[in-house]
């Protein structure tokens, strides 16, 4: 079950994409990660010695978590499994298990089994592996995309080390790219292409840290250059439109909705913008944005603007009647309008106490002066005995108190001195001084 093989024939290694042509072999020629692989770095020390420990790669796509465990597969001593959650299950896994004993039993070989896109297992195969990961029979390495606290099960999670592999810097593909350009045996050296500084550039910028996304640009730049070299249009001609990392099920959906959130929160109109782009032009469902945007109008701007809540309700109505990609004009006006109000979450922080406050205390009774008396027998008991009615006084507000007994004098809205939250307090202070007289 070794798919690690990297005998292939010739001919077969030349047909491969330059990026597969291209995979590093050894540590001496992987790129990037220094903060695991550089010299007495954790992970370095791990292969060389031949004694990994199970662990989790975690990185975005191009960031070489499939290479290493090839460069693993090539330096190990241990018999290497290679395992892809997209094509097997729990039948696999049984056969693994036993291939992984008779290895043990027969030649004295420990197993490392390689899990590609782990997180693509479900909860029942992942506890498949658990008892076999506790025993020794086999040592797991998982790689994936997603945030493994979502996506692996804590016991199987507790078991494995999670290394963080970063994207490449532009720096990093750039020097991929040259040594594609320069490696005769396996790269583009053959051709003697020249290649621009913006055009490496460029090609490196679009790339977003992922290796396998510059290697196939220079490879369709290679075939559309002219008189030899790679300009910087024969870049932009081969590069077509990136996917955005954004994963709407998965962690990055999550980090850019809270950077939208708390640029709006922090009152920058351009972070909201630039994040807003960046999940339309990813898919996003307007309405999901337009859904938070309406929430955070209550509970970061709340009375220190009542408008905003207007604003964020009738955006949300005026895209549903207008859509994409007009409706975007719409997104934007309620963004900035957003971003640049006063903020205040008193609001919220008062629904909030006076909830805990219920949970604290329970159900106390309502005073009775405030309460209905529909009937005789009601009024008899003292119901709205002694209830002033506002409107019957100066200013339409009588001095009494609305809380129950326990709770006299209690505050829950506690407004701030920020836009019109500061005319409410004022409002409130002179009503509470009114009371007193």
């Amino acid at each position: 079950m070794d798919l690690f093989d990297t005998t292939a024939a010739p001919d077969q290694q030349k047909d491969a994409p330059l990026a597969e042509r291209m995979r590093p072999r050894t540590l001496a020629e992987f790129v990037g990660q220094e903060h695991l692989l550089g010299e007495g770095k954790m992970l370095r020390q791990l292969i060389e010695a031949d004694q990994l420990t199970s662990l989790i790669f975690w990185g975005p796509p191009g960031s070489g978590k499939t290479t290493l465990a090839r460069i693993i597969a090539n330096a190990t001593r241990s018999h290497f499994i290679f395992f892809s959650a997209i094509l097997s299950g729990i039948k696999e896994i049984r056969e693994i298990v036993k291939e992984a004993e008779e290895v043990r039993k027969y030649q004295g070989k420990k197993t490392i089994l390689f899990v590609d896109e782990i997180h693509r297992f479900n909860k029942s195969q992942q506890d498949a592996f658990l008892p076999y990961v506790e025993r020794g029979v086999f040592t797991i390495i998982g790689a994936t995309t997603e945030n493994p606290s979502f996506e692996v099960i804590a016991p199987l999670l507790s078991r494995c080390k999670v290394l963080v592999l970063n994207p490449l810097t532009n720096d990093e593909i750039k020097g991929i790219l040259r040594h594609a350009l320069r490696d005769a045996e396996r790269g583009l050296g053959s051709l003697r292409l020249a290649i621009t500084d913006d055009a490496l550039d460029f090609m490196a910028d679009q790339a977003g840290g992922d290796a396998r996304v510059a290697l196939n640009t220079l490879e369709t730049a290679a075939r559309l250059a002219r008189n030899g070299t790679i300009t910087l249009d024969t870049a932009r001609e081969a590069v077509q439109k990136k996917p955005l990392l954004y994963d709407k099920g998965g962690e990055e959906h999550y980090n850019v909705i809270s950077a939208f959130i708390k640029s709006m929160r922090g009152s920058e109109p351009d972070g909201a913008l630039y994040w807003l782009a960046r999940m339309l032009e990813a898919g996003e469902d307007p309405l999901f944005i337009l859904r938070r945007m309406v929430i955070l109008a209550s509970e970061d701007i709340g009375n220190a603007d009542p408008r905003a809540l207007q604003v964020a309700v009738a955006a949300l109505q005026a895209f549903q009647l207008v859509g994409l990609p007009e409706g975007r004009i719409i997104l934007a006006q309620a963004v900035t309008y957003l971003a640049t109000a006063p903020k205040s979450n008193a609001s919220y922080v008062g629904i909030d106490a006076a909830l805990a406050e219920v949970r604290a205390s329970g159900a106390l009774p309502v005073p009775l002066h405030i309460r209905n008396a529909p009937t005789r027998l009601m009024k008899e008991l003292g119901y709205h005995k002694g209830y002033r009615y506002d409107h019957d006084y100066a200013e339409g507000h009588a001095a009494q108190e609305y809380l129950p007994e326990k709770l006299k004098g209690k505050r829950f809205y506690e407004p701030t001195e920020r836009g019109y939250e500061k005319t409410i307090k004022e409002r409130l202070e002179w009503l509470k001084g009114e009371g007193k007289k």
